[in-house]
């Protein structure tokens, strides 16, 4: 068994869930970015920029490699995120970890408080990195957990996990 590792850590916060139920005129201030612009809405969706999409197969093929690479390279850098498409995982499997993850997340919040992350941990139910009592939060709950590495995991977050 090797030692135990921390992946970080991160403060706690409010569950955004919660927030959300309060009947109150205005976010609350810890979430408002007025440093950004506000987001563009529109019903024209021509003019908006198009997500990245990296196809897995072109990373393997020696033809395709290097320019999929350049895209790949481009979408973390400036999007910080992809779709990425024939990677192999069946549609019934993706179809399956989308509703379990949204019945966790329509949980009562006594049940996902089971989950919530501990102290000095970036595991469980919560935000991540969250270093400081100002800093600016995203309007948003997440769970995290490390499944790989196994000696990473914590089964206590995922009760059905398998240990191997």
């Amino acid at each position: 068994m090797e030692a135990e590792q921390s992946l970080g850590s991160s403060l706690p916060v409010p569950c955004v869930q919660e927030l959300a139920k309060e009947t109150t005129a205005t976010v609350p201030p810890r979430y408002v970015r007025p440093d950004q612009d506000p987001p563009n809405i529109s019903a024209d969706t021509t003019c908006l920029p198009k997500l990245p999409v990296i196809d897995m197969q072109k990373l393997f093929s020696p033809e395709f490699m290097d320019s999929e690479l350049d895209k790949f390279h481009y979408a973390c850098k400036e999007w910080g995120f992809f779709q990425l498409i024939n990677h192999g995982v069946s549609t019934s499997l993706l179809e399956k970890v989308k509703l379990e993850i949204q019945e966790f997340f329509q949980l009562p919040m006594e049940e996902k408080k089971k989950y919530w992350q501990q102290p000095g941990d970036l595991e469980g139910f919560g935000q991540a990195f969250v270093v400081s009592e100002e800093q600016k939060l995203d309007w948003a709950d997440m769970f995290y957990m490390a499944s790989l590495p196994t000696y990473l995991r914590k089964p206590h977050l995922f009760p059905k996990l398998p240990s191997h």
